[in-house]
């Protein structure tokens, strides 16, 4: 009985190793794969040998199976929780919608605008890139101000210059103080005309 939850608790071990190993070689982190690698081979050489070295035979199969199948569910579920990478998105809208751009841009978000022809009228494209472990809260943003919006997303493999993720703080500050600069010389542009129009009333 012993070693039949010993190689429930390896492949416990194993499966979600076997899963972040392979993620982390997809995404390129070469470094943290090989560690995860010489780890999984530890545990699968150990597993293996207590299945086909003992008095259970197909009862240890049989729980080698199960734990191989509970492992990949808790595998997948370590790699949603983590978010490892980044992911673009792309959103279509019919319309510039100037409020969506600027709360995204103010949550931190990189936004870039296209503008293109459709079959019936003009269509604005969003190219937008972020973590994934910000997704939901991007995703969110888009329901609330435009809920019918075409929404493509895709994960890039590498990436080099532009806007990186890593400054979003810094881009919200800086978009906080470009968004009251502009809005302090509306202001002044608006007190000038309305002295203009004063002092021509007075004439």
């Amino acid at each position: 009985m012993k070693e039949i939850l010993l190689i429930i608790l390896l492949q416990l071990i194993y499966v979600p190793v076997f899963t972040l190993r392979t993620l982390f070689l997809v995404k390129n982190r070469i470094s943290i794969a090989a560690v995860l690698g010489f780890v999984e081979s530890l545990v699968y050489v150990f597993g293996l040998a207590l299945v086909f070295s003992g008095d259970q035979g197909a009862l240890a199969m049989f729980v080698y199976a199960a734990g191989f199948g509970v492992g990949i569910l808790i595998g997948g579920f370590i790699e949603n929780k983590m978010a490892i990478g980044y992911n673009s998105f792309i959103v279509n809208l019919m319309n510039r919608d100037e409020k969506l751009i600027d709360t995204l841009r103010l949550e931190g978000f990189g936004v870039t605008v296209y503008q293109g022809e459709g079959r019936d009228s003009t269509r604005y494209r969003l190219e937008i890139l972020t973590k994934r472990n910000r997704e939901d809260e991007l995703l969110g943003i888009v329901e609330k101000f435009e809920p019918g919006a075409f929404i493509i997303s895709y994960e890039p493999r590498k990436f080099r210059g532009g806007f990186m993720v890593n400054s979003m703080k810094r881009r919200r500050a800086s978009f906080l103080k470009s968004k009251e600069k502009k809005d302090k010389l509306q202001s002044e542009d608006c007190n000038y005309e309305m002295r203009d129009k004063s002092c021509n009333k007075e004439e």
